[in-house]
């Protein structure tokens, strides 16, 4: 895209300014004031392309020397008109319609503008000017104000674009809602309730009103984590075609009962496993034990026989420990080790695998809790609903708070019914 820089000065000689010096720093020649009688010349400036004098037809052939005309400008003549404001907007759009005529002529699609975004009519925040030396220190890599600036700026339209992009998406999957609720049976009945993206554009609209007090930057960070949050949030809502407050709660219902599921069939799974290992480590102990008990059994003397139970006290407690168990529990003697193992690597496998399917379905709640949050911010008292845990009862006093709420509303829809039915009695 071509970015012009198209900068128009009035110098003044009461302001000590000289034309004809303007004129030598602009072109990089060497011009002679007459006024002063001076030679006007810039030796550093090196940056100059190309220059050129533009005359109308109707000028005389000898202001094409740049010497000539300036000095002639220098005079003071009836030419103040030249300062006029509308003679500036000419000259701007001259030199835009010639560079435009010149991109056409390449082929390129850009063209010059050289308005104002706000005469436009382009929704967006112009950047500030930086000047030659403010750019070559940010071209070495040293960060300016202005720079800094301009960044800012420009971070700030690209997160308007954004929001506008996720504005007109919404129109569109709200237009396109409408479209399928006119083949739907229940069209009728869902059309009087307000889709899910609508209750999601006003809920960042008072999110936005909330925010009125804050500073520039608190706002501008406020309203990015708003809109990554929705945007993220009605991508799952889309995916899972939930548009409508009741398919939200009935999705909720549905997923949260898997959490449950899947917890209850996790805590099966870990209790038998843990009942193997009990199983196993007592086998092992009776194995082992055995022989230890068959040794200490056969010991005669009182003293020898009490010292080898103190120096083998570890081994014995487990094999009388796997005698108890077994008398307790007398169908775990029949069970082989190796299908024991067996069976425990299966149920292992169970829980690993449970633990992935709760983790995902975990997360699928955690989205549609938040959302539901978000609606009971601007759905009336009695269409909010309290949310928790899978498992856990939601918060009485939030839903009592609702209640009470909806019920002084009820109370105020009355009055004015009251009132005008006594003005009537009057």
């Amino acid at each position: 895209m071509p970015c012009p820089h198209h900068d128009i000065k009035i110098i003044q000689r009461s302001n000590r300014q000289s034309a004809v010096a303007s004129a030598a720093y602009q072109s990089g020649e060497r011009l002679f004031s007459e006024y002063d009688q001076k030679q006007k010349y810039y030796s550093h400036k090196s940056e100059i392309v190309h220059t050129e004098i533009m005359l109308p037809p109707h000028a005389p052939p000898e202001y094409a020397d740049r010497n000539t005309l300036w000095n002639w400008k220098s005079h003071k003549e009836d030419t103040v008109d030249w300062n006029d404001q509308k003679y500036g907007e000419i000259w701007r759009q001259g030199w835009a319609n010639t560079a435009n005529r010149y991109l056409e002529a390449i082929g390129s699609p850009a063209r010059l503008d050289l308005r104002s975004y706000e005469r436009q009519g382009i929704d967006k925040i112009p950047t500030v000017h930086m000047g030659a030396a403010v750019c070559q220190m940010e071209k070495r890599g040293i960060q300016t104000d202005i720079g800094n600036l301009n960044r800012d700026i420009k971070a700030a339209n690209s997160l308007m674009q954004s929001i506008r992009q996720m504005v007109r998406h919404l129109k569109g999957w709200i237009a396109d809602l409408k479209e399928k609720k006119a083949a739907l049976m229940e069209a009728l009945e869902q059309a009087k309730e307000p889709s899910i993206p609508e209750l999601l554009s006003r809920y960042l609209a008072r999110r936005s009103e909330e925010r009125v007090d804050w500073t520039a930057k608190g706002r501008l960070k406020g309203t990015v984590g708003d809109f990554h949050k929705v945007q993220e949030a009605l991508g799952f809502l889309q995916e899972k075609e939930i548009s409508t407050v009741e398919s939200l709660d009935a999705y909720l219902d549905e997923t949260s009962g898997k959490v449950l599921a899947a917890r209850r069939e996790m805590k099966k799974s870990e209790k038998q496993v843990k009942t193997i290992d009990t199983i196993l480590s007592h086998i092992d102990h009776y194995k082992t034990g055995k022989p230890v008990r068959a040794e200490y059994a056969a010991i005669r003397w009182k003293g020898k026989k009490e010292a080898f139970a103190a120096a083998h006290r570890e081994e014995l407690d487990a094999y009388n420990a796997a005698i108890r168990y077994f008398k307790a529990n007398p169908d775990a003697k029949s069970y082989r080790v190796q299908d024991l193992k067996a069976k425990r690597q299966e149920l292992s496998e169970i829980v690993t695998g449970k633990k992935g399917e709760l983790e995902t379905v975990q997360e699928e709640v955690k989205v549609l809790r938040d959302v539901r949050h978000w609606l009971n911010q601007v759905l009336p008292p009695e269409q909010r609903r309290a949310t928790a845990e899978p498992g856990k009862k939601p918060s009485v006093t939030e839903q009592l708070a609702w209640t009470q709420e909806a019920a002084r509303n009820r109370e105020a829809q009355k009055q004015p019914i009251q009132k005008k039915q006594q003005d009537m009695e009057l």
